[in-house]
């Protein structure tokens, strides 16, 4: 989801002349993206959230254990790739699925990153966590799990009622972050704490989230952007408008109609 919404709403950059050309200028680091957002979320916790509102803007924040290869156009299970996960692989009987982990991974406060933190992410899905999430609207993903472990600090095993194949694409959503350990779920709603090559900057509700880069991300030479600003807009009409203005970087495939986008070129 992240893909179609940051890799093909270029609408406004090739209006901008960013393409074509000078494919080099992708390239250029720094700067910061300005984007219009549809809807004030409920909470920062994409976790406790059930909608894009805070997946889009929060995802940056976190890594999963795997995702989709962004550059793959359409999602499979061959399309995913290692994040936080070096490798993985499945049992004889099926039943078991165990990540390699990759290691020197901070969190954003510089508190290292370990298998622990997996068993406690999915130990908050799954309902056996101490803490509770507010609300949990993706349990249901996981019903099929009976228990994550971890094995020293880079390795974490899920452990399966039955074969289920498909539970490495759930993994790979946008709405499966790891969580740290050492942070409350409640902290997470306002204040998230991450490994992502974003850090969480601010939430004003109704008014905009800003990221801003983490220089010590583990993958070197990103973030190519300084941050990201969010301007919450419900209105289409007046977030389009803006963006013809200049005030925003881009716009999104699902709002711009053959006659609007008519009205944007002009």
């Amino acid at each position: 989801m992240m893909r179609r919404v940051l890799v093909t709403v270029v609408v406004g950059a090739a209006l901008a002349g960013l393409g074509g050309t000078h494919p080099a200028l992708a390239q250029k680091q720094g700067g910061i993206l300005k984007v219009y957002h549809r809807d004030s979320p409920a909470s920062m916790s994409i976790l406790e959230e059930a909608t894009i509102s805070t997946v889009l803007p929060m995802m940056g924040v976190f890594n999963n254990l795997v995702v989709y290869d962004q550059n793959v156009k359409q999602n499979s299970l061959q399309s995913i790739v290692p994040d936080l996960a070096t490798s993985w692989e499945t049992s004889e009987d099926g039943t078991q699925l165990t990540f390699k982990l990759r290691d020197g991974v901070k969190w954003h406060d510089g508190k290292p990153f370990t298998a622990k933190d997996v068993v406690c992410t999915w130990d908050l899905l799954l309902g056996k966590a101490q803490e509770k999430l507010r609300t949990n609207p993706r349990k249901i993903w996981y019903h099929n799990v009976d228990s994550v472990t971890a094995n020293g600090d880079g390795e974490a095993v899920f452990h399966l009622k039955r074969p289920q194949p498909a539970l490495i694409a759930l993994l790979a959503s946008g709405y499966s972050p790891v969580y740290p350990c050492h942070v409350s779920p409640r902290d997470m709603r306002t204040h998230p704490v991450g490994t992502g090559p974003f850090k969480f900057a601010e939430f004003k509700p109704n008014e905009r989230i800003t990221v801003t880069r983490n220089p010590a991300y583990w993958k070197k030479g990103r973030p190519h952007l300084d941050g990201i600003e969010y301007t919450v807009i419900p209105n289409r009409s007046t977030a389009l408008l803006a963006f013809e203005a200049g005030k925003f970087d881009l716009t999104f495939p699902d709002e711009v109609t053959i006659p609007l986008l008519k009205e944007v070129k002009s």
